[in-house]
Formats: C-alpha cells, structure tokens, sequence
C-alpha cells in the first residue's frame, strides 16, 4: 500500500445524498454527488426508508461516474473508505454494505470512518482556488452544522484525538431552518428559501429567542445548542399575527429567525475559541452555505483574531471526497485497517474517528 499519497476511495450514505469521491494523498480528484432530496421534498424532510433506497439505486453509477472522472481504474485503489455513523441507521447500512463488498472483490483494505470527523477532513483536500492553502493546524475548533447535526468540536488531531464540546440537545439547525419554512408556507428543504427571502428582510425586526444561551444555561450547556424553542416562537409569533388578522412580514421573520441561529452559532463557536485558547476556527455542514452565518463569522472571527477556515461548499455538505481524505490521512499516520465486523452505528460518538 502507497503510505505516502494513498488513493483512496470515499463512500459516504449518512443521510439523503449518496457521495463518492476519490482523492490521492490530499489531492481531490473526484466528487461525486447523487441527492435523493427531490423526493424527499414532497414529505417535507428527509424518510429514512427513502433515503436507503435512493441509496441502492445510485451507489453504483456514483462509483462508476467518480472513477471515470478521477481517470483510475478500481484495481487501482490502494484502499476504501466509508462512512459507518453516525447518521440514518437503513441508509449507513447500504454504504457499509457495498463497501465490504468492493473491499473484498478487490482484495483491499478498509477504512470505516466517522462522518462528522470526515466533515474536518474536508478543509484537508486541495483543488483549483485552494491549491496553495496553509494546511490545517492542530488543534482547532470544528463547528459542524447540517441538518441533522450541530456540533462543536475541539480538534487536538485529525485521526487520534477529537473531543466533542457541545451539540444540539434538540433540533440541528438544519431541522429549524426547514420547520420554519414550513411555518412561513416555504417547501423544502428550508435553508436556501429561508436565505433568499432573509435578502430583503430586516433582521432586527423581531427579537427571536437564543437558545441556551442565558446565564443559567451556561454552566451546564455553555457549548450546547437548543433550537426547537426558537423554532416554537417564530411558529407562536405567526399564528398571533394571522389569528389578528395582520399580513406576515416573511422576509423580516426570515431573517430575524436567520439572525438569531447565527448569533448562537458563532456566540458558541468563538466562546470556545477564546476558553481554550484556540486561535482557528473551522466551519462545515451544508448549512455553511448559508450566506449570512459565512458574513457574520468572518466579522466575529476578524474581531477576535481568530482564523477562520471554510472548505469549498462543494465539500461541506455531506460528500465522498471528505470521507476518502479522512482514510487517507489514516493511512498516512500509520493507522491499520478496520476489520470487516463492523457495523453501521447510527449514534457513533465523535470520539471514536474509526470502527
């Protein structure tokens, strides 16, 4: 096995999209992507059981798509990687599945990976505008925030030593962005609609509540998040207004809603920058293509002297290429092969970097 730029193949089915990537060392050569989210969006969010099908359906022309752009043959592969947890138990099987499956017709190792450290293993991978970046430095603070995740992360190094400081102890912000959505007669998913119609909206129209981030909160939940409560006041907040029979200023609910997730979000996330003396802070999950969270960190960070680092938003979401760079630098680091009894673990801590 190439221990030095390993070429590894990524598979990743934590959720709705089906993500093969390749990558050779830290350098990204293909990124494939197959979302089943237009068939989720008649159900208003993301059905498990639809989600492991669309998975079935569009593994293999995924594979094969990525290998014929990264121009490799599978006999190639020095190794696979894939995501085993956390996530949606049916759709990680399908991914954990194939995976064994590949291993073993090409008599290759493999790597099973945590997907929200596969989200920091992103920042990793070089291509086009981020050839010449600095590589990332350790430790850093790792804010991932999706759909179904909300996490911040104290990152000491990549592969061996990742603590989780605080998550979501209800709703992902990701969840809250479709929920109000919903309220606001928005389909899904809820994050770019929500972002557009924030544009032309005042964000400080309505004071919209922060989760957990009073002082008696603190102490026990100081890098926690909670948004089901925000989500229950921008919902209360509309209904008063329609049972008054006054018009819906949307764009001002968008955005003051929007301007309270982002407060919390980078209040936390620089807290934790500043407690532990950690001058870098990096950001992933696909809510980061949320213009506003993106504004709004490089001006808190900026002020605080933080640096701030953002993958491509290509690589935020949930992706193969991720899950491949964090089995690369396994690879790299020494780091032996899963054994083949692993198993799809929905509640993987981030803790555990692999199975």
């Amino acid at each position: 096995m190439n221990r030095t730029e390993p070429l590894v193949l990524g598979i990743e089915t934590s959720c709705d999209e089906t993500g093969i990537g390749i990558v050779r060392g830290t350098r990204l050569l293909s990124n494939t992507i197959a979302s089943s989210m237009e068939e989720h969006a008649r159900y208003g969010g993301v059905v498990p059981e639809v989600a492991a099908r669309a998975h079935l359906d569009e593994l293999v022309p995924a594979i094969n798509a990525a290998v014929a752009e990264a121009g490799i043959r599978l006999e190639d592969l020095d190794a696979i990687a894939v995501t085993c947890g956390p996530g949606l138990s049916g759709a990680l099987m399908v991914g954990v599945g194939a995976a064994k499956a590949l291993a073993l017709a090409l008599d290759k190792p493999i790597y099973a990976v945590n997907h929200l450290v596969g989200h920091v293993g992103a920042d990793l991978l070089r291509t086009g505008a981020h050839s010449d970046e600095e590589p990332l430095e350790y430790p850093t603070i790792a804010l991932l925030v999706s759909g179904g995740h909300t996490s911040l992360l104290l990152v000491r190094n990549l592969t061996s030593d990742v603590e989780l400081l605080g998550e979501t102890i209800d709703d992902a912000a990701g969840e809250a962005f479709d929920k109000v959505a919903r309220v606001l007669g928005m389909l899904y998913p809820g994050g770019p609609r929500i972002d557009a119609a924030a544009l032309t909206g005042d964000a400080t129209a309505i004071r919209f509540p922060r989760g957990l981030s009073k002082q008696k909160d603190m102490e026990k939940h100081r890098y926690d998040f909670s948004f089901s409560g925000l989500k229950t006041s921008v919902a209360r907040w509309v209904e008063q207004r329609e049972d008054a029979g006054e018009p819906i200023p949307v764009n001002d609910v968008a955005a003051s809603f929007r301007e309270a997730v982002v407060d919390t979000l980078l209040t936390k996330a620089v807290a934790a920058c500043v407690d532990y003396g950690v001058p870098r802070l990096l950001l992933g999950g696909g809510v980061i293509a949320n213009a506003r969270l993106r504004q709004v960190a490089i001006e808190r960070t900026d002020a605080a002297g933080i640096a701030l680092r953002i993958p491509p938003l290509s690589l935020c979401t949930d992706n193969g290429a991720m899950i491949a760079a964090l089995g690369a630098q396994l690879i790299m680091t020494g780091h032996e092969p899963s054994s083949l009894d692993f198993g799809a673990d929905s509640t993987l801590p981030v803790s555990q970097i692999q199975a």
